[in-house]
């Protein structure tokens, strides 16, 4: 169990992350590719990915095995601003902290040849390590940003308003299963028995789609802390899985269920949702019945412009970037 403990200043510096983190997403997937669990979230996604790779992994997989520590270096904090700015922090990497988390890569048994070889090279190393990540990068997490996005401004959303309801405490006692805040600590299920200790630096709730069971940090507890956690699931009628996010321009069905838009009713309802609204929300802010709303909800969920989290006994509705662009160009009003 990793336990994460919380002074009054931490409290108060407990931030969520603005958008999606795309290097812990492309570490958390190649974890993700590896696993024959989950196959009706990723089942389909595994098998275009794999389709697609034409670029070298054999040290990515060196560096990620597929249970336990990899470096922390492959996720720097900044990469929360951007992949490319992530990628120049990994660029910048020094030697001895390179080498000194290779070495607890494994559990501190000896390094196999191909991670002897990265250490012995050491920053030379890191141009190779960036074209595989690059490389990785486009085939299986680029062609699915959108879907990405638009369920972490979900999970963004659910936590919000957990925030504004009851501050701090609720939104860490909100967050998905496996996580449970029995103030002052957030105890999370974890594959080894770990403290945490914030020391007044507060902590960054980083919601990830990749990441699955159970939530990861950092081992080096000098490192800003950063708490990556499954985003909630979405609720869905239809898929529940990324096979609903194919890249544009593959998914004549999402094609098809646009069409079912245009009219004004809907575009009322679109915009209604704003920032996130549940269900009796969405129904008095657009002067339409709940089984309207919800019945409106869901076709704009199948097509795209929706996303839809439990939160507690309600749903919470949030626009998806398309349905933003939708909405900022006036596609769907009449």
């Amino acid at each position: 169990m990793l336990r994460i403990h919380f002074t009054g200043v931490d409290l108060a510096r407990v931030r969520m992350a603005g958008r999606p983190d795309a290097l812990w997403e492309t570490i958390l997937s190649f974890h993700r590719l590896r696993d024959r669990r989950d196959v009706r979230l990723f089942g389909e996604w595994r098998t275009e990915t794999r389709s697609r790779l034409n670029s070298e992994t054999r040290l990515l997989g060196a560096l990620i095995p597929s249970r336990g520590y990899f470096p922390d270096f492959l996720t720097p904090a900044e990469g929360r601003y951007g992949w490319d700015v992530g990628l120049d922090a990994l660029r910048g990497i020094r030697a001895e902290r390179l080498r000194k988390e290779l070495a607890l890569v494994g559990g501190g048994s000896a390094l196999s040849p191909r991670l002897r070889e990265f250490a012995d090279g050491g920053t030379a190393m890191l141009p190779r390590l960036l074209r595989e990540l690059r490389g990785y990068h486009r085939a299986a997490v680029e062609p699915y940003w959108t879907h990405i996005q638009a369920q972490i401004e979900a999970e963004r959303a659910a936590r919000g308003r957990a925030l504004l309801d009851g501050g701090a405490d609720e939104l860490l006692a909100s967050l998905p299963p496996g996580l449970r805040w029995r103030a002052p600590v957030l105890e999370c299920d974890y594959p080894a028995d770990r403290d945490v200790h914030l020391r007044g630096r507060g902590l960054l709730l980083q919601p990830s789609f990749f990441c699955r069971r159970t939530a990861v940090t950092l081992h080096d507890p000098e490192l800003p802390p950063v708490l990556v956690y499954p985003a909630a699931a979405e609720v869905s009628h239809t898929s529940a899985g990324i096979e609903a996010c194919r890249p544009a321009g593959s998914d004549d069905q999402r094609v098809r269920t646009l069409g079912k838009l245009v009219g004004h009713t809907r575009s009322v309802v679109l915009r209604a949702i704003g920032d996130g609204a549940t269900t009796s929300e969405l129904a008095r802010r657009a002067g339409v019945s709940l089984a309207s709303a919800s019945q409106h909800a869901c076709v704009m969920r199948e097509a795209g412009l929706v996303t839809t989290l439990r939160r507690g006994n309600a749903v919470l509705h949030t626009v998806t970037p398309l349905g933003a662009a939708l909405l900022k160009g006036g596609a769907v009003a009449s």
